[in-house]
């Protein structure tokens, strides 16, 4: 791997009690190309602009996937990631469906180990505080051919993150605009999903919520996910989520909570979960909880949601389970307890 170290850094700058999230990045950046039916030799460059001809493929036809997981600094300065061959798994599964080349393991985590390592300091310790990374491929082939591309660029860059959310949340049951379809690309973490959000997001804020919770495209009668994230539900004592399909994505979190779930034995149910049970759960005052999840957030909880203008609330609970689960995985992600599942990844 060739590395270029930055001859300066912008690091003295930065308010790390003050971020707002994506907005400032470190002074380096992770690159490989795809060129000749095979992946290049990955390089750690200064963070700085690429150049792109017009034409370029991914401005066209849409070819882009990312992830996204971060790093941690504990109390005596180790940094870790919290299951980051999930996302790379997740990631070729993107690839596939988008007609993309799968990126190798030995890249993707030999890459994060070096670039994390050299921007550390920007890793600042203590629970709240991380570092994102940011995993992407595009479609780097000068041509508007309507086809795949034969060149990809690989790249990652990181920005340092607080909490990305704060507060509760208040969600908008969506039944005119679908997130994604069944035999598409909802399972995918592709540019586009994210595109079409934007819309139908801005509508719901204009009523007054913060986000919106998608149901399936065939019927609009199940809910799926909760804007960006994976949904959860508890009613009665049993936590409920939607099962993992090609118009949800596996999210890690999602899959961390399940694990936790089952090791602890509490009650929980994968399955789909209607509107109708939903507001009929509400009524009837069995709806305890109803939380998103996902990397940025690791767990929000949700406080209202709205349903062909009515606004049903959540009750407010003593010892809510979204606040134990979301401590037990911070307490692993930050190196606070003991890692029975083996999901800690050491840097350095």
């Amino acid at each position: 791997m060739k590395v270029q170290i930055s001859k300066s850094t912008t690091i003295n700058s930065v308010d790390f009690s003050s971020l707002s999230f994506g907005e400032i990045f470190t002074d380096h950046m992770f690159e490989c190309d795809f060129e000749n039916g095979e992946w290049k030799e990955p390089k750690i460059i200064p963070y700085q602009p690429i150049k792109m001809d017009p034409s370029t493929s991914v401005f066209h036809y849409g070819q882009a996937i990312f992830e996204g997981l971060k790093a941690y600094k504990d109390k005596n300065g180790q940094v870790w990631l919290f299951r980051p061959e999930e996302n790379l798994n997740r990631l070729n599964k993107s690839a596939i469906r988008l007609s993309i080349p799968e990126f190798p393991k030995s890249f993707f985590l030999e890459g994060l180990k070096k670039l994390l390592t050299i921007d550390k300091n920007w890793i600042k310790p203590g629970v709240g505080n991380s570092l994102y990374i940011r995993p992407f491929v595009f479609a780097s082939q000068a041509g508007v051919q309507a086809s795949p591309s034969n060149k990809y660029k690989f790249m990652i860059i990181c920005s340092p993150a607080k909490s990305y959310y704060s507060g509760e949340t208040n969600v908008k049951i969506e039944e005119k605009y679908s997130r994604a379809a069944p035999g598409g690309v909802g399972y995918a973490k592709t540019a586009g999903n994210y595109a079409a959000q934007f819309y139908p997001t801005s509508l719901a804020i204009k009523d007054g919520f913060q986000q919106i919770i998608w149901t399936d495209s065939n019927t609009n009668r199940f809910v799926e996910e909760s804007g960006t994230m994976n949904i959860f539900v508890k009613i009665d004592n049993t936590l409920i989520t939607t099962p993992i399909s090609d118009t949800i994505l596996d999210g890690v979190t999602r899959k961390s909570i399940l694990e936790i779930a089952k090791s602890l034995g509490l009650n929980y149910e994968v399955r789909q979960l209607s509107v109708d049970e939903l507001v009929k759960s509400s009524i009837n005052k069995s709806l305890k909880e109803m939380f998103g999840c996902g990397t940025a957030v690791v767990i929000n909880p949700i406080k209202s949601f709205g349903f062909r203008n009515k606004k049903y609330t959540l009750p407010i609970i003593e010892d809510p389970i979204s606040n134990f689960l979301k401590e037990k995985i911070i307490s692993i992600q930050y190196n606070l307890s003991e890692d029975i599942f083996n999901w800690r990844y050491k840097i350095c």
